[in-house]
């Protein structure tokens, strides 16, 4: 069995058993294909033919064409959860990624806008038409939500109660949560709603809450470049992603009184050490107002 049809299976496993997300699938693949293409320019044909000593070359290789340690970590664990799969499944005879250790990095504290960037970016989008109607009310929804960007385009318009403001969203493996919503982002989505959607849609149906000119859901590229855009048009010179209005909507609430644990629900983390992570940018801030104001500092 060659490599395309090992992959195949490990990748199916990963769809139907461990009911992946098709964003993940698309990681683990392309992390595997790179394996796949330095292998096969050595002459192996299967991942049982791959040693130890081919991982190391192949880890060497993309080491010194610039990949980050973080990608090389996400690297050998996607290789590693590969082989630890194929072994148990009969499929390879042993597993040459268990003596390779995963390098560690510092955590990267999240950047995220002031409230006043926020209020800027959030005031772009031009309310007289369905697209600005649309766009206003992702950008309220995303950050009064900290949704995942592919959480956000994906949302449906059951998953949505306006009555109680709240939405259902499904994070990763689909782990679903509960999150609400302020004020002012369900009076975005109302008026999205009632004056912008069905415009949009010109008659097509869609289960999607938030969708194009073509009836379709927004896709996250399409998001990230309104986003931009609005940042632009809104004077923000720093880079500006989705995930920068997640870390936002986190820290913002942290900074008023919010609990680490309802915050921690509300982003859909596994495990409370990755919201933590919002603790020392706290830290840091409170740091910098010492230096700035105590007598003696």
């Amino acid at each position: 069995m060659k490599f395309d049809s090992q992959l195949d299976i490990y990748l199916n496993h990963l769809k139907v058993e461990r009911n992946l997300s098709k964003h993940t699938l698309d990681a683990y693949q392309s992390d595997l294909r790179k394996l796949i293409q330095f292998a096969t320019r050595k002459g192996l044909q299967h991942f049982g033919e791959v040693g130890q000593l081919d991982l190391v070359a192949f880890l060497k290789e993309q080491h010194e064409q610039g990949l980050s340690v973080r990608s090389q970590a996400r690297l050998i664990s996607a290789m590693r959860t590969c082989y630890r799969f194929l072994v148990g499944e009969n499929i390879c005879g042993q597993d040459p990624t268990a003596d390779i250790e995963i390098p560690t990095a510092g955590r990267k504290l999240p950047e995220f806008l002031s409230v006043e960037e926020v209020e800027a970016l959030l005031a772009q989008p031009e309310t007289t038409s369905p697209r600005g109607l649309r766009d206003r009310a992702m950008l309220e929804v995303l950050y009064a939500s900290g949704l995942r960007v592919s959480e956000l385009v994906q949302l449906t318009l059951e998953e949505l109660d306006l009555r109680l403001g709240v939405l259902r969203a499904f994070g990763k493996r689909r782990k679903e949560r509960l999150v609400p919503l302020g004020d002012q982002s369900l009076i975005a989505v109302r008026e999205y709603l009632e004056k912008g959607r069905e415009k949009l849609l010109t008659g097509r149906r869609s289960e999607y809450l938030f969708v194009t000119a073509r009836g379709s859901s927004m896709t996250r590229q399409a998001f990230w470049k309104n986003l931009k855009r609005y940042a632009a048009s809104a004077n923000i010179e720093r880079n500006i992603s989705p995930h920068k209005l997640r870390h936002s909507f986190a820290t913002h609430l942290l900074e008023r009184g919010a609990d680490l644990r309802s915050v921690q629900a509300m982003l859909g983390h596994a495990d409370i050490s990755t919201t933590e992570i919002y603790t020392h940018v706290n830290s840091t801030m409170l740091r910098k107002v010492y230096n700035r104001y105590h007598p003696r500092a």
